[in-house]
């Protein structure tokens, strides 16, 4: 399972999350086209296609060149699986460039080849910002770099070492996942390893505590040893206006409307080209769903994902993402404020300032304000200290002006009215303004500071819970509707961003009215590219997969939404055993709130264990119907025994579910089982289950 994104909304939001999360929107900008309608003769070298389909320059790879050629002394690179490591590296290279002249870049680690990291002149810094994904596995895009260095023997352009490397590095993590930090901390070992420098102490972000508090805090120590390191002289920085990172130009009026995007989040494909649909470009996939729960005001939904007419696949046990929509409540809300309202349909031409950024264009443009609220920036996610920092200075009153400095100085004061409350941009605006909001009031911030400050709005992941063996075609999901009251603001009701955006689909497509008050969504999507009830996905690959022999005995623990992956795995042993195959016992550990409300997938589990044999069955956990409360793990502990004989038959474990609590107690269990039943001291029992950890038989796929 990934480390979760800062922001709590996001992380709520996921309730089935497989892995947090890809890095930003990845597209092929169309700059060429935008020069044909809107006049521009600009042109960009880096850009991969051209707006006619022909290709562009290709890319320098050697990010040394690049370097030496623009003048730059440091570059950020990032490994984002959400898009929150590149937003830190890009709010760091504003500040080592405007507050300290230094020139810099920022750069996604994949675009470039590291092999050159031995050519780094000793004058120049390397930043490398790093989340850790899964089982303290690199992200997506650094993957390549990550196989690189962990060679025996790394084979570097020149050299064999890095003497000359003088690098900075921050991890993003989560400490309620076993491999906490684990990439940034082998990268720095492996660094030292071959001979490189880490400048300052390497930083750490807990993302089940405050990532973002963390990351300030080491930023306020890392400054100081930078500035030594760069002979820069700290006390004679620059505190002057800001400088804006993007260029907005409004083109309404000036072109074709067939060629702004209105929610696209691939290029808009050539006509007769292949279409191969896939992380940069997502299938918009027909849908069906019913909703599981019964007798209660809490929803769940099974949703069946067509992607027959795709090139898509996955194997059992792998991840959907789906890309969601804002709901119109908060495009509303945070347009207004902003003065926007009346010009949301026109187009605008967002362009990073910087030709070296990473990204010319944060993303698909030219596009209409309402476009870019609505699919491209995550307007509901919470509000960081240092947005509302940069916000002050924009303040239309001097006591607007105190109320934003407060908010984004006072850790407490931002805690409960912010981070704790889970307000969005939006809602602080409209608390800041008091009774003085008003549509417009805060129509003194610019466009360019609302797109550098809020994060692209992110696919979310989710466990698939079909057999690719029985349905290879269609995609099964299970998502909560997830909305609740926060502790500081009960009588606000903040609303899952995907989950709710599915329901609405689903009570749309099957004529649901349950009584309750949900936000509203654009359904039909772009263009009406999604009416039909559809939504754009595509697959990622998960490491979270059944023996390849189907004898070997298997131990799942799922309660709750943590059984998606696991009815998965049930219907492809119960399909082989169908086949006539070998299949060794199987056990699964399901606990729930009520057998009559929220019992997942309660008339299919008799007929699936009835052709895995008398070896196999299914041993559930009801907390909410008696007065003791019954969890997973009391009834994991009752058949400790018979576990335990399993395990020494070669059996492997899976736990799927709460990462804080639930996997944790778990883990305790078998390190118990191992105490008991195996005669190991404490110690050893540690180890042991260490071990099962490290050869793969204990394998989670666990959300914060």
């Amino acid at each position: 399972m990934a480390q979760p994104s800062p922001a709590l909304l996001d992380t709520l939001d996921m309730v089935f999350l497989g892995t947090i999360g890809l890095g930003t929107i990845a597209w092929f900008a169309r700059r060429q086209i935008a020069e044909k309608i809107f006049g521009s003769k600009e042109q960009d070298a880096n850009e991969k296609l051209n707006g006619n389909g022909t290709t562009a320059p290709k890319r320098e790879r050697n990010f040394v060149k690049v370097m030496q050629e623009q003048g730059r002394k440091v570059i950020f690179f990032y490994g984002s699986q959400t898009g929150t490591a590149e937003d830190y590296a890009s709010r760091l290279a504003k500040e080592c460039q405007q507050k300290y002249g230094v020139n810099c870049m920022t750069a996604d680690i994949e675009v470039y080849d590291l092999q050159y990291l031995d050519t780094v002149p000793e004058d120049c810094l390397v930043f490398f910002i790093m989340a850790t994904y899964g089982e303290g596995e690199p992200t997506d895009n650094a993957v390549d770099f990550w196989e690189l260095l962990m060679e025996e023997e790394p084979q570097f352009s020149e050299n064999e070492e890095l003497k000359n490397l003088r690098y900075v590095m921050f991890g993003l993590g989560n400490k309620t996942y076993e491999h906490y930090n684990e990439v940034a901390r082998k990268m720095d070992q492996r660094f030292t390893q071959l001979g490189a420098q880490r400048i300052g102490e390497r930083g750490e972000g807990d993302d089940d505590a405050s990532l973002e508090e963390d990351f300030l805090a080491w930023q306020d120590n890392m400054w100081p040893v930078f500035c030594d390191a760069l002979g820069v002289d700290e006390t004679n920085t620059s505190n002057g206006p800001r400088q804006a990172t993007f260029s907005v130009e409004e083109l309404e009026g000036q072109g074709d409307m067939d060629q702004v995007y209105l929610g696209e989040i691939g290029e808009k494909p050539k006509e007769g080209a292949r279409i191969i649909y896939d992380a940069k470009r997502p299938y918009n996939a027909p849908i069906t769903s019913r909703d599981l729960f019964h007798n209660t005001d809490r929803h769940c939904l099974h949703i069946e994902v067509d992607v027959s007419d795709s090139n898509l696949t996955y194997q059992t046990g792998d991840h959907i993402a789906i890309w969601p929509t804002n709901n119109e409540d908060e495009v509303t809300r945070l347009a207004s404020i902003l003065g926007l309202s009346d010009k949301l349909d026109v187009p605008v031409m967002v362009k990073a300032i910087d030709s070296t950024a990473s990204k010319k264009y944060p993303f698909p443009v030219p596009a209409t304000y309402r476009s870019i609220f609505r699919h491209y920036l995550d307007i509901c996610a919470p509000t960081s200290r240092q947005t509302l920092m940069s916000l002050v200075e924009y303040a239309p009153t001097e006591e607007t002006k105190e109320v934003l400095r407060q908010l984004s100085k006072d850790k407490d004061e931002y805690r409960l009215k912010v981070g704790e409350a889970v307000r969005n941009l939006g809602e602080v605006l409209e608390l800041v303004a008091g009774n003085q909001a008003k549509p417009g009031f805060f129509n003194t911030v610019p466009f360019d500071l609302i797109v550098e400050s809020i994060s692209r709005l992110q696919p979310r992941y989710y466990s698939i819970s079909s057999s690719a063996k029985e349905s290879p075609k269609k995609v099964a999901v299970t998502a909560v509707t997830l909305t609740y009251q926060p502790d500081p603001t009960p009588e606000r009701t903040v609303y899952g961003v995907c989950t709710n955006y599915l329901w609405q689909l689903h009570a749309a497509a099957n004529k649901v009215e349950d009584g309750q008050t949900y936000p509203t969504y654009d359904l039909a999507g772009p263009r009406n590219a999604l009416q039909g009830t559809k939504v754009p996905v595509h697959i990622r690959r998960s490491q979270f997969k059944l023996p390849r022999n189907p004898n070997v005995p298997v131990i799942m623990v799922g309660p709750g939404t943590g059984v998606a992956p696991f009815r998965g795995f049930v219907r492809e042993r119960a399909a082989q055993k169908a086949e006539g195959k070998p299949v060794g016992p199987t056990l699964l550990f399901f606990g729930c709130r009520n057998s009559e409300q929220d019992y997942l997938y309660k008339e299919e589990w008799p007929g699936l264990f009835e052709t895995l044999g008398e070896e196999s069955r299914m041993i559930t956990a009801f907390s909410r119907e008696t007065d003791k409360k019954v969890y997973v793990q009391h009834r994991l502990q009752e058949n400790g025994k018979e576990v335990w004989e399993l395990l020494q038959k070669n059996g492997t474990i899976f736990v799927c579910g709460d990462a804080k609590n639930m996997a944790r107690d778990v883990n305790q269990t078998f390190v118990n089982f191992a105490i008991e039943f195996g005669g190991l001291t404490e110690e050893k029992a540690h180890d042991y289950v260490k071990n099962l950890r490290n050869s793969g038989r204990y394998q989670e796929d666990v959300w914060s």
